[in-house]
């Protein structure tokens, strides 16, 4: 289980005037407060100020979810019941700020949160063999749509020479601006000094990256110890604590919280068209001049946005991967549409069956 120290409040896990009129508004008084740190196939760890609980949802929260979306995530606030002293049940979650999620794997128009109430998104790749700055646009991208300020950390500088770096420092500020940009080194723990500036006590950050670009590593300095991955919830009732951690919300020693994900090497977009404008800032600004509102920016006569890449004015090879996102994104908003569109048509059939049964008196 995750262990806290002992004088940590709810304040320390970013609890702050704006959750506190939600939890009003919500009529949660009759409940207990606990922010989600732990998540595995919906059984949870919850940490309040009487310690940390083994969490359970209600039946009402399973069944009234319309997706994966509407179940508790790591970040999340939820009202709770304490049945013994490390379980509880779970009634109810408190609004989300900002959530970073992906389209769900093998569902067809669904999202999977990655992490919720997060304030800040390190996007960690490293200079020896991982960098792709197409990816970097895709998680800024998930970024601004997700409401969450994001951080560029470049690791394992150890490997490279200096010229090696200044060329990626170069790259990344060609394509994307106003974005911090910090260079460290897990081995010898340069530049931590400046990412540990970053990190403010009550907020909440999480990592995007591939498996093996030093985000364990990363983790395990900044909490100063190395984290284990082991189980976080027990056997008993049915509540196995030998099962490993998919995600989980872990105190650093600057105080703040870092929500550790899996690697993730290609995340799905789902739902981004607000963070596409955002982070082709310039693209969306020769857009608004294109000849035809409607303009798909691919073979439209008086397109300004091909009219400024043929120029060298938007980078071609940013070009290409803002229509590859953006065709991704038409994508998931037609299967969200074909699924509502079965939902309703689900709906429909069951509310005839009910009347058929009402109008032959069975």
């Amino acid at each position: 289980m995750i262990h806290y120290e002992n004088d940590m409040s709810l304040e320390d896990l970013g609890y702050n005037d704006r959750l506190d009129k939600l939890w009003m508004e919500g009529n949660f008084k009759e409940f207990e407060i606990g922010r989600v740190v732990s998540e595995h196939k919906e059984r949870y760890v919850v940490k309040t100020e009487s310690g940390e609980l083994e969490a359970e949802i209600t039946g009402n929260l399973r069944f009234s979810a319309n997706g994966r979306e509407d179940f508790p995530a790591v970040g999340d606030w939820v009202a709770l019941t304490l049945y013994d002293p490390d379980f509880s049940v779970i009634h109810g979650i408190l609004p989300r700020f900002s959530v970073i999620s992906r389209q769900a794997a093998g569902q067809t128009g669904e999202k999977q949160i990655i992490a919720a109430n997060v304030d800040y998104a390190f996007l960690v790749q490293a200079v020896d063999r991982d960098f792709n700055i197409n990816r970097l646009e895709r998680y800024l991208t998930i970024c601004h749509s997700s409401k969450v300020s994001p951080i560029i950390i470049l690791t394992k500088t150890d490997l490279v020479n200096g010229q090696r770096i200044a060329e990626i420092a170069e790259s990344i500020n060609h394509r994307i601006k106003n974005i911090p940009v910090i260079a460290v080194s897990n081995e010898t723990q340069k530049g931590y000094e400046v990412l540990k500036k970053w990190i403010v006590k009550g907020k909440t950050y999480c990592m995007l990256g591939s498996s093996g670009v030093g985000k364990s590593t990363l983790l395990n300095n900044l909490c100063g110890e190395s984290v284990m991955k082991t189980g976080t919830i027990s056997q008993s009732s049915n509540r196995g604590r030998h099962i490993t951690s998919y995600r989980e919300l872990i105190i650093l020693r600057e105080r703040g919280m870092l929500i550790d994900n899996p690697g993730m090497r290609e995340v799905g977009i789902a739902d981004m068209a607000v963070g596409l404008e955002t982070t082709f800032h310039r693209i969306a600004g020769f857009s608004l001049v294109c000849k035809f509102k409607d303009c798909t920016h691919t073979n439209e006569p008086g397109c300004s946005v091909l009219e400024a890449v043929e120029k060298g004015e938007i980078d071609r090879a940013s070009y290409e991967n803002f229509l590859k996102m953006k065709k991704e994104n038409a994508y998931f908003e037609s299967t969200v549409e074909e699924r509502r569109k079965k939902e309703r048509s689900f709906g429909k059939m069951i509310k005839n069956y009910k009347k058929d049964i009402k109008r032959n008196g069975f």
